[in-house]
């Protein structure tokens, strides 16, 4: 996994995601909504025991304080804004 922040303000960040094929990340929360768009690829994201299935073009909310992970199931990029206030 390979990731670039590209914004980082006190209002939100915006970062830049890649992942292989099986790479994922473990379930967490975070404090602030998030927004996932797929630039590239198809990725599972599971938000409170709910998978969905994304490509190239999807997008998804990911509540704040809600458990969320997400896996590749093919190699894909996203970007991820976290809107702080």
């Amino acid at each position: 996994m390979v990731s670039r922040t590209i914004i980082d303000k006190k209002a939100g960040t915006c970062t830049l995601f890649a992942f292989d094929a099986g790479q994922g990340l473990s379930e967490h929360t975070a404090p602030f909504d998030a927004l996932v768009y797929l630039l590239d690829g198809e990725a599972e994201i599971t938000i409170s025991g709910k998978p969905f299935q994304l490509k190239a073009g999807d997008s998804i909310i990911m509540p704040a304080d809600k458990p969320h992970a997400l896996r590749a199931i093919k190699p894909f990029k996203m970007m991820l804004v976290m809107i702080k206030s």
